[in-house]
């Protein structure tokens, strides 16, 4: 999953400004450089859908359909989404301090 997200980036379809992948969803907070958000996602859910398969040696499908999005229209928005990513493994439980998650990435360290 993760790389898919770095792939998305070095092919400049994306930039990536944080991501969380969680155990059942991912946030990834990130500018569009080409094409449409849809073409985006079907091309990460395709890359990381066919790396899980390959992986497990079975066809399942990986991804429920559709996705949410919201329009991130300042710095300050930004900001507050990438700190909501970075966060969302704390309010899960899964560690107990902002930035020890190990499937978390920001851009800049948050304050």
């Amino acid at each position: 999953m993760m790389e898919g997200l770095r792939d998305n980036d070095r092919s400049a379809l994306t930039r990536s400004v944080a991501w969380g992948v969680m155990p059942d969803h991912l946030h990834w907070v990130m500018q569009l450089h080409q094409g449409t958000l849809g073409r985006c996602m079907q091309s990460l859910k395709s890359r990381v859908a066919i790396a899980v398969n390959a992986h497990s040696g079975e066809g399942r499908p990986v991804w429920q359909r559709g996705n949410y999005d919201h329009l991130i229209r300042n710095e300050e928005d930004v900001r507050q989404q990438s700190l909501y990513v970075m966060a969302n493994p704390v309010r899960a439980g899964l560690v107990s301090r902002l930035g020890d998650y190990p499937f978390a990435w920001c851009r800049w360290p948050l304050e």
